[in-house]
């Protein structure tokens, strides 16, 4: 909207937070909204008749592990039949169009066929210490792996078969303000929440799950906006690629890491217990960006430290 594009949002509304920031947006600058479904194709169809976009950000899904195995049809509808119905109005309505989309690095499944070292504070891989690059092999695992593994195929596959400009960004952990994150996902803000609360008094543990060893690589959202812009303006080069999307080895941290960083942010010991391991959870996701560094120049620039600060801030005006 900075740009003086036109812009058009599709959102169904359902997720914890997203009618505030809808509220919050429409203070930013004018755009279309439309209330929809991806499950509900006609609609969908029809929208995308309406507005002809030049470039589709595919960021809808259904996003929590936990959720998939609770309910996998849920997960199914909404991930692999909700992308392939985005996917098939681009290409009946916009097929000159940009489409980008969000995947997610549970396409590797649980990458136990690779070696892990138990460090103090973190599980370092052997094979992989500098981060997974694409040459790993896809292995779905979970509903949530399935039904996001099966979009991201799909959307290459549009590429290939009908020559939509497609593009899979497999991501990693992503922070940053506005996310109103729960406890099933966007841990990193979950655990900023918990840590400003015991700070402020409220000294009731939280929980997690594992020994906290468990490793990603954190992205602030600043430069995944920029990663979106960046590979839009350069769709030549990367259209048809998939690409492993992170902070990189050098904003990589675990749990207990993070921990460390927020005790010496708030000047607090944190009181928390721990529960058993949650089922699919990757020892180490770290990715090797220097795929889509080459292609496109495009490198995080938020270090974790200042990332932290910075959604601490928000989560405090929020209160």
């Amino acid at each position: 909207m900075k740009r003086g594009d036109q812009v058009l949002v599709i959102d169904n509304l359902s997720r914890h937070g997203s009618s505030d920031n809808l509220a919050w947006l429409r203070l930013v600058g004018e755009f279309e909204f439309c209330n929809l479904d991806v499950r509900d194709a006609d609609r969908l169809t029809a929208t995308m008749d309406y507005f002809r976009p030049d470039t589709v950000f595919h960021l809808a899904g259904q996003v929590a592990m936990t959720t998939s195995i609770a309910n996998p049809r849920l997960d199914f509808e909404v991930n692999a039949l909700g992308t392939f119905n985005i996917l098939d109005a681009v290409r009946r309505n916009a097929p000159d169009a940009v489409f980008l989309y969000s995947s997610t690095n549970k396409v590797y499944g649980d990458l136990l066929q690779y070696h892990y070292e138990e460090m103090q504070t973190r599980y370092v891989c052997k094979e992989y210490p500098r981060g997974f690059n694409e040459k790993v092999p896809l292995e779905f695992h979970s509903p949530y792996g399935c039904s996001k593994g099966s979009a991201d195929q799909y959307t290459l596959d549009y590429g290939r078969m009908f020559g939509l400009r497609t593009v899979v960004f497999r991501h990693s952990s992503m922070y940053g303000g506005r996310q109103f994150a729960t406890s099933d996902q966007g841990w990193i803000g979950w655990f900023c929440a918990q840590a400003l609360r015991q700070s402020q008094g409220n000294r009731e543990p939280f929980t997690i799950s594992g020994n906290g060893k468990q490793v990603r690589d954190a992205l602030h959202s600043e430069d995944m906006v920029a990663l979106y812009f960046d590979a839009s303006e350069r769709i030549s080069a990367v259209a048809g690629n998939a690409f492993n999307i992170g902070g990189g080895a050098e904003n990589s941290l675990s749990i207990l890491e993070l921990f460390n960083h927020l005790e010496a942010i708030l000047g607090t010991e944190l009181n928390y217990t721990k529960l058993p391991p949650r089922s699919s959870d990757q020892l180490v996701f770290v990715a090797d960006i220097s795929k889509i560094h080459e292609l496109t120049g495009w490198s995080p620039k938020v270090d974790v430290r200042q990332g932290l600060v910075r959604m601490m801030d928000w989560i405090k005006q929020c209160q």
